[in-house]
């Protein structure tokens, strides 16, 4: 081991007003959710996104749940999705009784394949999800024509995808419903955090709804009844103040945080490029009509062998680098819940061989790159080509 400190693969960023914040909340008096600092960020999203409503969730994955009650999933319903996705994705319609159906991702983007998505449509089927992977939009030209040829809901799955865009307009902005996250994994944080976006207006009464708890008590907050009482099945899906508070302080300087992660990644993109190496590419040419936003960068490595040693020895050197998702389909509830749609050749060769390097405001990409390229000429030197 080297004498330097160890580069973690994530650290949340501060803006430097988080705290004040969230003391102006507490000393306003409301720490439930809708107050002041709730109704700042759902403004910014739908100014920022151009999405007819926004609502912010506990977590992406509490969106996601919402989105499959208010398309009201029943059992045996299909929802075509990519396998290379967290759980949630699936788990969400799972819950109501939703069927995943998996297809097979693009080499290019790790986006969901468009070109296999009406082959896997079926008299069942009753939505397409899409998830944005890294932040990188996925062809929302064609799937909004799939979607729509065949009378089917379409949801973005856009727990990566805030501050990124594509042919000019922002991810979340083109499905009847969208999802954010603001894990303190992603670019902008609260903590644990989400927001469900609305661009179908024919869910917003719902939506208000079944966040609180299956009442209109957010009709009786605006005056429009007398009293609020339990209309339809909900639970809650409306975080506090103190999380909405700690969130504006992210989204006022979204713009800022977004350059400064990209300029990281436009670093190591430079670095890479550079590299005459067989025994390493990386994904970084973004299709010419997407703005990304810089929240993951990738490499590929030759096969999990080499992804593994690569990881190892990396953090033998100090930092921390990662692999990511277990493909859903090979998973023990991907195979009992759910059912693979297409080919999965694309999915489970990249998962066995990518890698991420740390992201992160303030991380020192010089030491990430360097150990990275000495990692790289020790590979070349155990199995040259």
């Amino acid at each position: 081991m080297q004498s330097h400190s160890m580069i973690p693969f994530n650290k949340p960023y501060l803006t430097g007003n988080e705290l004040d914040y969230i003391a102006e909340a507490a000393n306003l008096g409301q720490l439930a959710g809708d107050g002041l600092f709730t109704e700042k960020c759902r403004k910014w999203l739908k100014n920022n996104i151009g999405c007819d409503e926004a609502l912010l969730t506990p977590s992406c994955t509490a969106a996601l749940e919402m989105a499959a009650l208010l398309i009201d999933t029943q059992q045996g319903d299909e929802i075509i999705m990519p396998s290379y996705t967290f759980v949630s994705t699936a788990n969400a319609f799972v819950l109501q009784g939703g069927v995943p159906v998996f297809i097979d991702v693009k080499r290019n983007t790790l986006n969901i394949d468009e070109s296999l998505i009406e082959a896997a449509i079926t008299p069942k089927t009753k939505a397409i999800v899409v998830v944005h992977y890294a932040g990188l939009a996925c062809e929302m030209d064609q799937i909004v024509k799939i979607a729509r040829k065949h009378n089917l809901y379409l949801i973005e799955d856009a727990a990566q995808g805030i501050m990124s865009k594509y042919k000019g307009s922002p991810l979340g902005s083109f499905g009847d419903l969208a999802c954010l996250s603001f894990h303190e994994t992603k670019n902008i944080v609260s903590g644990e955090g989400g927001a469900l976006l609305i661009n179908n207006s024919k869910f917003t009464e719902r939506a208000e709804i079944i966040r609180q708890k299956g009442t209109d008590r957010t009709k009786y907050f605006r005056g429009q009844v007398d009293k609020y009482s339990w209309q339809e099945a909900g639970s809650s899906f409306l975080p506090g103040e103190i999380i909405a508070a700690f969130l504006w302080a992210q989204l006022e300087q979204a713009e800022s945080i977004s350059s400064k992660r990209l300029a990281i990644w436009e670093f190591y993109t430079r670095f890479f490029t550079d590299i005459d190496s067989h025994r390493i590419s990386f994904a970084g040419d973004a299709p010419l009509d997407c703005k990304i936003n810089g929240h993951i960068f990738y490499a590929l490595l030759d096969d999990m062998t080499a992804r593994d040693h690569f990881i190892n020895k990396m953090r033998d050197k100090g930092v921390h680098c990662t692999f990511h998702y277990v493909p859903l389909h090979n998973s023990e509830a991907g195979k009992k819940f759910g059912r693979i749609g297409s080919s999965m050749e694309v999915t489970e060769n990249i998962s066995e061989r990518l890698v991420r390097l740390p992201v992160w405001l303030g991380v020192n990409k010089e030491q990430v790159t360097e150990s990275a390229l000495s990692v790289i000429s020790l590979l070349e030197q155990q199995h040259p080509s």
